[in-house]
C-alpha cells in the first residue's frame, strides 16, 4: 500500500506563534504514524515561486494523512499555524511502481 504524505511551503510571519504550532502538532502526528521527511533546511527553487520553509510529513498511507488532518486536534493546532503563517498545503499518495532502471 503506498504511503501518504503532506507536503508544505510555508512563509511564517510569527516565529513565536509559530513554534507554539509546532509543539501542538507533535503528538498529533505520532498519532498518526507520521515522521519528518523534510522539514525546512536547506533548498534551492531553479522553478516556480518559493516560500521560507518546506516540510514532507510521510504516513503509513494516504488515508492516515488524511485522517490526521481533518482530526479535530489537529484542526485545533491549525488555528495555531494559520495565525503565523500563510502556505500551501497538499496531502498526496505516494507511488509503489516501478523506478527508473527496473
Amino acid at each position: 500500500m503506498p504511503k501518504g504524505y503532506w507536503i508544505a511551503r510555508v512563509d511564517v510571519s510569527d516565529t513565536d506563534a509559530y513554534g507554539l504550532y509546532i509543539m501542538a502538532n507533535g503528538s498529533i502526528f505520532a498519532a498518526y504514524g507520521a515522521r519528518f521527511v523534510v522539514r525546512g533546511g536547506a533548498s534551492e527553487n531553479p522553478e516556480g515561486s518559493a516560500r521560507q520553509r518546506n516540510v514532507v510529513i510521510e504516513f503509513p498511507s494516504l488515508a492516515a494523512a488524511q485522517a490526521c488532518y481533518h482530526s479535530l486536534e489537529y484542526q485545533e493546532a491549525r488555528k495555531l499555524r494559520v495565525m503565523a503563517s500563510v502556505g500551501d498545503l497538499i496531502i498526496i499518495e505516494g507511488y509503489d511502481g516501478r523506478q527508473p532502471g527496473q
